[in-house]
């Protein structure tokens, strides 16, 4: 007997053995002071049998070769209960094992049908309606259920996020997506309890609400007591979340139906009255093992499994029913088997639907793009309220700024822009940043929206995440890149992928500031100096910024946000921490690193698109392509090497995603040689993607490049010996300006030059 067949059987033959009670009124409570009725738990009794027959059903499909992984609710159907205790306004982050939870959420909306959408999802139809055919999720746009994949709580960040944007949307008087008295709910087992994201996220609602900042956050562990075959220790998620400051906690028996719905609404409406987070902690019991390939029976005895069956939840209700006179056995197991039937044939319905059947249809929610409103936006601006809140001292009447400057100012007027934008990260309000990026800030916009927050990347993060969601719209600092590493799949695993799994129905703009790359003077080591970058490349989507320059830097972060607002684009924003407070080019006193700050009246003009590269010089005889600080080196070295009659012009790319490789291809055929200058790593770093983009285009003439060492940044001068310096650019520069425009062209040690052909 297979694992779901011996829960079938289990369950009727539970049912089958009760005995008929006389008939009592179903509108009535099931017991005295019960908030259940009879035919309240009816309704959500249906929505757990829905559940329960879309686990059976993914277990057939599996074995018709029409599905795929399974993983099951069954054993977790409690959590019908708590989308019974709560309102379908109400904002969901789920558990995997939620569909009990899904089903009855969507029993309360008219018109919604959670069997065939969550089969589509299974048999990866083009149709299913929240991914398209892209995974198997639990999300819909009109159940304000975000559809979330993760098994490692990487969804508990944005939960947070999203219960803090809900008072901030409305202090700042910005229309969220939901309303403002609503309860976030995110639901996750024992095992993900006890990971460092979960941990992390709960800490930063627990630190928020010692603050009393409202947090209404319900936050349901479902604990069944293993995490695949490892076993949770009897009593730990009592004793690590029963006594948290901040936090109050829940609990209840997921086999007695009447206790879950009572504690959960109680919780439900705590969390609505005082607006801080809460703890419900649901005992439940896992069945049918992990997920389909799981073979629970190599870890788990004939008795421990067989008493698993005896606490399955649909039975507890069924039995509830029965004994309370709501319903006879012949009755229960008749919706038990309408369900079945139901299921069934809407599966083989589902089984005939499309899949998606090209990259451009699987790929379409990935980079939302129109440009013209992104030029439109960027473009903007209202004099009377920037005159506000800069009180009068504009930017474009300060004279020529640095790159540091020019953030900050560009920060000022997005604040001004934007109602909903909000400035937020370690060190940003009070101390202004720790370079003095973000100073004056505070004081311009007001404590709402310019805030310093937990020294937690992840929580960060997913409190923009969050707040991007809701509809406002974040700018969070992430002090240096090296630190960003550790929160990295808040971006690639929740940012980047949300509008992926709900086909656009769900995005969460966003820019990301990070302090960025190495040759800080007297400071550093590799936790400040980082210049490691291709984790940030690989993700599908994702818009990746590296301004070198101080006009640049506030065309580009005006982009930035203007893709966010209008398309949803998730940014990231890497700023040369060397060239921050950077004035000269050439000489001492020179002045060449300022630029002047652009007026309103001049921000169309002077747009940057997303993906377009800045060319500087008009040299014949090679061009240097470069990002960064790389950018700064290259414009020195082109002056030494027109001295000594070579030509360079530098291409400055400023965007690393999307590769400007359009305007690569066209400065790489006017010159006929290429000489990639790139701070980064030579192993994945961003020359790696430029040759190969030349290669890919059919360019034949001598290319090579010069990187930085696959190392670590050392403190102080020994990062001399690992990073690209000028010495080297000018070395591979000459020799490379003397080879014929199309041969073979010898390796030439760190340089690398290669033909390219």
């Amino acid at each position: 007997m297979t694992p779901d067949e011996a829960v079938d059987r289990a369950f009727l033959d539970g049912i089958r053995a009760l005995s008929a009670q006389p008939p009592r009124d179903p509108a009535g409570p099931l017991s005295p002071g019960s908030p259940l009725t009879g035919t309240r738990c009816l309704e959500v009794f249906g929505s757990q049998l829905a559940s329960r027959h879309l686990d059976l059903a993914a277990r057939v499909l599996r074995r018709q070769g029409h599905g795929y992984y399974t993983i099951g609710s069954a054993g977790h159907e409690a959590n019908a209960f708590v989308a019974g205790a709560l309102r379908p306004t109400d904002p969901a982050l789920l558990h995997y094992r939620a569909g009990g939870f899904y089903a009855e959420r969507a029993r309360q909306v008219p018109g919604q049908d959670p069997v065939r959408d969550a089969l589509l999802g299974m048999v990866v139809a083009a149709e299913d309606p929240i991914a398209g055919g892209r995974h198997k999720v639990f999300g819909s746009e009109p159940l304000a259920v975000i559809p979330q994949t993760s098994t490692i709580a990487s969804h508990l960040p944005r939960a947070v996020g999203i219960a803090f944007a809900l008072d901030r949307a409305a202090r700042l008087g910005v229309t969220s997506r939901w309303p403002e008295d609503a309860v976030v709910v995110c639901s996750f087992g024992d095992a993900s309890a006890n990971h460092s994201t979960a941990a992390g996220a709960i800490n930063t609602a627990c630190h928020c609400a010692y603050q009393r900042l409202p947090l209404p956050l319900l936050l349901v562990c479902e604990d069944n007591g293993i995490g695949i075959s490892v076993r949770t220790p009897a009593g730990w998620i009592e004793a690590a979340y029963g006594h948290r400051p901040g936090l109050r906690y829940f609990t209840a028996d997921g086999t007695d139906p009447a206790a879950v719905y009572a504690t959960a609404t109680e919780a439900a409406d705590w969390v609505r009255r005082h607006r801080r987070p809460a703890f419900l902690h649901l005992r439940v019991v896992r069945l049918m093992g992990h997920a389909g390939s799981d073979a629970e029976a190599a870890y788990r005895g004939p008795r421990e499994i067989a008493a698993g069956l005896g606490r399955d939840p649909l039975l507890a209700t069924g039995r509830l029913l029965v004994e309370r006179g709501v319903a006879g056995p012949g009755e229960i197991i008749g919706l038990y088997e309408s369900m079945r039937r139901h299921v069934l044939g809407v599966a083989q319905d589902a089984i005939r639907r499309p899949p998606l059947r090209s990259a451009v249809e699987i790929t379409a929610p990935l980079a939302p793009s129109r440009p013209a409103a992104i030029a439109e936006l960027a473009g903007a601006g209202d004099d009377d309220i920037r005159r506000e809140l800069f009180d009068r001292k504009l930017p474009e009447d300060e004279g020529p700024l640095t790159l540091a400057q020019s953030i900050n100012r560009t920060l000022a007027d997005l604040l001004a822009s934007h109602p909903g934008l909000m400035v937020f990260g370690e060190d940003v309000a009070v101390k202004g940043g720790v370079y003095g990026v973000t100073r004056g800030l505070l004081k311009k916009a007001g404590a709402a929206r310019v805030f310093d927050t937990v020294l937690d990347e992840q929580s960060i993060l997913g409190l923009a995440l969050g707040a991007g969601v809701t509809g406002l719209l974040p700018v969070p600092e992430i002090q240096y890149l090296a630190y960003l590493h550790n929160a990295e799949d808040q971006i690639r695993g929740e940012a980047a992928t949300l509008q992926f799994f709900s086909r656009g129905q769900f995005r969460n703009p966003a820019v990301i500031r990070v302090a960025s790359y190495a040759y800080q003077e007297g400071f550093g080591g590799h936790f400040h100096n980082d210049n490691a970058v291709g984790a940030l490349r690989d993700v599908p989507g994702l818009v990746v910024a590296s301004p070198a320059r101080p006009d640049d830097a506030a065309a580009m972060l005006r982009t930035c946000t203007a893709a966010a607002a209008a398309d949803g684009r998730v940014c990231v924003f890497l700023e040369p921490i060397a060239l921050y407070h950077t004035r000269d080019l050439h000489t001492d006193g020179d002045d060449g690193w300022l630029a002047r700050y652009a007026p309103p009246s001049a921000w169309p003009a002077t747009h940057v698109p997303l993906g377009r590269a800045r060319v500087h010089g008009d040299g014949q005889d090679l061009v240097l392509v470069t990002f960064g600080n790389g950018v700064r080196m290259s414009l020195r070295v082109a002056r030494r090497l027109a001295a000594a009659g070579i030509a360079a012009r530098v291409l400055d790319l400023r965007w690393l995603a999307p590769l400007p490789t359009t305007d690569l291809l066209r400065e790489a055929s006017a010159t006929g040689r290429v000489l990639v200058v790139d701070e980064t790593r030579r192993t994945g770093g961003v020359s790696e993607g430029i040759l190969a983009a030349l290669t890919d285009h059919g360019f034949r003439g001598p290319a090579g490049r010069v990187t930085s060492e696959d190392s670590f940044v050392p403190l102080g001068d020994a990062a001399r010996h690992v990073l690209v310096s000028e010495a080297e650019i000018e070395k591979a520069a000459t020799a490379l300006a003397r080879r014929p425009r199309a041969g073979a062209v010898a390796p030439g040690g760190r340089q690398e030059l290669d033909e390219q052909a």
